[in-house]
């Protein structure tokens, strides 16, 4: 199929399904007929996810277990099967972990052309893994439009992986397990699949998605050599939250979203919140500890930082173990692709996109092309966080097609400019 068809195909889809879900969202539309949808326990009480024998003599990417799982929205069921695998994984400290997998095969008979599709699932609790989203459970709107992406690329001839690579703890934004997450799924699913390690594949993630992509590509060429990366298609990047916590705090939106971070640092790195929390602080990280995205974000308007702290912090950033876990996951600190990327994000009021903040997505651009990979800077100016989701979707579908036929990796490194010093923040 042209490479143009098929990012019409895939674009149109997701233009269609945000509007649908928009006009859903304001009783314009009548809500999905009702459909038969096995029920499923979520993934903490489904024994399918727990592992308690011994990792002991697995490698990365090793598969576990595998189960066939109903594919579909919520409420609505679909004649597709996937395919669920418990594997193998590494964790931020380097210990072996396992997660889940859900392994799509494509509408359309062909050769065989891999996504590792990663979705925004942004969660603390195992209701928002994707691997339970995707069989029709949830009512995540974020799940829904992305879910249609994912049914998109099936339908021009993909198969498509999409991993938990959060883990089983459900560590959000952690850099080096995510990526090791996403690698492995792609390793499960060659192993599930009967593919070969030649196999072409592509990584796609927006927003929290980003994070397993980009971190994916940094750190492929030494965890995971033998994989056939083409290109890795990354949007609304957290390229160092040490800059998007003022930007955030206090923010209508996107305030809920400090002490979500707080809950995934001190599941990843033992912080010892007691020392520097305020009861109010507390308070709201136990209220958000299990709750996906949409039940943070922006639950919180006009809450800061420093109310969450108690004396004599007055920000996150005032606090050394905080900034040493946000150091850790700095964008570009990791490795260097060996494979073209895509790096795009939008540019609402000369700062961000109201969460991301564009000018470190220019930074780590510059910093890839200065290390001479092939660079693709897009910016979308006037568009928040959301509304850049559909520009993007279209142009990384047509960014990867070209990949997998082959084309010449191209870049706009010449007009890409310094972006933001991504430095380490310095430890008080």
């Amino acid at each position: 199929m042209h490479t143009r068809s098929i990012n019409r195909r895939i674009a149109a889809l997701a233009v269609l399904t945000v509007l649908g879900i928009a006009a859903t969202s304001t009783g314009t539309v009548s809500a999905q007929p009702a459909g038969s949808v096995p029920a499923q326990p979520v993934p903490s009480a489904d024994p399918f996810y727990d592992w308690n024998e011994p990792l002991d003599g697995t490698a990365p990417g090793d598969v576990l277990r595998t189960r066939p799982m109903a594919y579909g929205a919520a409420n609505v069921s679909t004649p597709i099967t996937s395919t669920q695998v418990l594997y193998r994984t590494t964790n931020q400290q380097g210990a072996a972990v396992t997660t889940v997998a859900t392994v799509l095969r494509p509408l359309i008979p062909g050769p065989t052309k891999l996504i590792s599709f990663h979705t925004a699932y942004d969660g603390l609790g195992s209701e928002c893994d994707p691997s339970y989203t995707l069989s029709g459970h949830g009512n995540s709107q974020s799940a829904t439009v992305e879910q249609a992406v994912i049914t998109g690329y099936m339908a021009a001839g993909y198969t498509v992986v999409v991993p938990d690579y959060e883990g089983e703890e459900l560590e959000w934004t952690i850099g080096r397990q995510s990526a090791y997450a996403a690698l492995d799924g792609i390793r499960a699913a060659e192993s599930v699949l009967g593919l070969p390690s030649t196999t072409p594949v592509g990584l796609i993630g927006y927003s929290g998605g980003s994070v397993p992509t980009q971190w994916g590509a940094e750190v492929a060429p030494r965890y995971a050599p033998e994989l056939n990366i083409v290109g890795a298609a990354a949007g609304g990047l957290p390229v160092d939250l040490a800059h998007n916590l003022p930007y955030v705090s206090g923010s209508t939106d996107w305030a809920g979203v400090i002490p979500a971070l707080i809950v995934a640092y001190q599941r990843t790195y033992g912080l010892d919140t007691d020392a520097f929390l305020s009861d109010k602080g507390k308070q709201i990280v136990n209220a958000v500890q299990y709750d996906c995205i949409a039940g943070f974000a922006s639950d919180y308007p006009g809450l800061t930082d420093t109310e969450m702290l108690q004396p004599p912090y007055t920000s996150l950033l005032d606090i050394p173990e905080v900034v040493e876990a946000i150091d850790d996951n700095i964008m570009g600190s990791a490795g260097t692709p060996r494979v073209p990327v895509l790096l795009a994000v939008g540019d609402l009021d000369g700062i961000g996109d109201s969460v991301m903040i564009t000018a470190d997505v220019e930074g780590l651009a510059r910093e890839y092309c200065d290390r001479g990979v092939a660079v693709t800077y897009a910016r979308y100016d006037g568009l928040s966080h959301s509304q850049a989701f559909v520009p993007f979707q279209a142009q990384a579908a047509q960014f990867l097609a070209e990949r997998f036929a082959g084309a010449a990796p191209t870049n706009n490194c010449s007009v890409v400019g310094p972006g933001n010093d991504l430095s380490p923040t310095p430890i008080p």
